[in-house]
């Protein structure tokens, strides 16, 4: 079994203007009667659509609000108020919260779960990762589904409405993968899947890097315009479909270690994920001793999109020595620290973090 390998990704993945219209073909095969898993602020803005799009497919949904954190106890009481109902499927539309709670509800009912995202703001509505919460906000586990969702619904139209800092920070989660598959690979780890990687996974990865590259500052500017462009569709589609394959089939590695200990960090802790790990793609490449040209243009590209390059503008201003050992510290806890081709100590993470800082 050691030399097994594991390829995994959404049934479907749908994306395109007004790709919302869609939901009820997608769910019909699933019985009538759908859960709606949704957040209070998106079920006021788009809930009377879903629910009519849903009931023009001859489906009866029935629709609950997540209101606070994304806890083991919320997905058991919203899992308890539908189980007599005889349901299909969970559909969680949203923002990372709302899609974990469908997640999670799906995984306590035992149905399959479609994922609406309503920002780009990371990579989670492609994958069977669920990541809960405790009441403070503190992440308590990273659930798995028995498999991807079964359908991943992007509606371009509401990406494009939203607030650019969404998607910014999901460039932020993205442009990590290239560096992190290609450590996984060089190194001796695993992928979240439990396996080694396939050469699948590393192509995925370098694809969702080609493409920020390209359409990043150009899908950016369309979303501040809220106009869906050739650029926005493109850069939604590595954001979320080639970054979210791309990390499961190619590994996770230091950049995302990195955001255990940022979460645990003064200031910085109430980031973006997205822009916890654009900082930390740094880290990386510095722990891995990338050519210090290819570090600056990294961090110009950064800059340019709008992300953080230090841990001040990630919220913690004049961070000591004694903080930046603790981040390095609780980062040594983190699962993917062997996808790297060289392994690194604390003594490493603590270095590569200073050279950011006083770059």
């Amino acid at each position: 079994m050691s030399h097994t390998r594991v390829f995994a990704g959404p049934l479907r993945y749908v994306q395109g203007p007004g790709a919302l219209e869609l939901l009820g073909d997608l769910v019909q095969g699933y019985g009538t009667r759908p859960v709606v898993v949704i957040d209070p602020f998106v079920r006021e803005i788009l809930g009377a659509r879903v629910e009519e799009i849903l009931c023009a497919s001859g489906l009866v949904p029935e629709v609950r609000t997540l209101t606070g954190e994304i806890t083991a106890a919320a997905a058991d009481e919203i899992a308890a108020s539908v189980r007599s109902v005889g349901v299909g499927v969970v559909v969680g539309i949203g923002g990372g919260k709302a899609l974990d709670a469908g997640k999670a509800v799906s995984l306590r009912l035992g149905v399959p779960v479609v994922t609406v995202p309503t920002v780009a703001s990371n990579d989670s509505p492609t994958s069977k990762a669920v990541a809960m919460y405790d009441d403070q906000h503190q992440m308590a586990s990273v659930d798995q589904l028995v498999a991807n969702p079964h359908a991943v619904v992007v509606d371009t139209e509401l990406i494009a409405t939203a607030p650019a800092h969404f998607l910014r920070a999901g460039i932020g989660d993205a442009i990590a993968k290239t560096y992190e598959a290609a450590g996984c690979a060089a190194g001796t780890g695993v992928t979240t899947l439990g396996t080694r990687p396939l050469l699948i996974g590393v192509a995925i990865a370098d694809a969702c890097y080609t493409a920020l590259r390209a359409h990043a500052l150009a899908g950016l500017a369309a979303c501040d315009r809220h106009e869906v462009t050739d650029d926005l569709e493109a850069l939604v589609e590595a954001v979320v479909l080639l970054s979210g394959m791309g990390f499961e089939n190619g590994g996770l590695s230091l950049a995302h270690s990195l955001t255990r200990g940022l979460m645990r960090a003064r200031g910085a802790k109430t980031a973006m994920h997205g822009e916890h790990v654009a900082w930390a793609t740094l880290v990386q490449r510095v722990a891995e001793r990338a050519p210090a040209a290819e570090i600056e243009e990294l961090r110009g590209f950064l800059r340019d999109v709008g992300l953080p390059v230090t841990l001040t503008e990630l919220g913690m201003s004049g961070p000591s020595p004694a903080e930046i050992r603790e981040i390095a510290r609780v980062t040594m806890t983190a699962p993917h620290l062997a996808n790297l081709g060289t392994p690194v100590t604390e003594d490493d993470i603590t270095a590569a973090i200073l050279t950011v800082e006083s770059a």
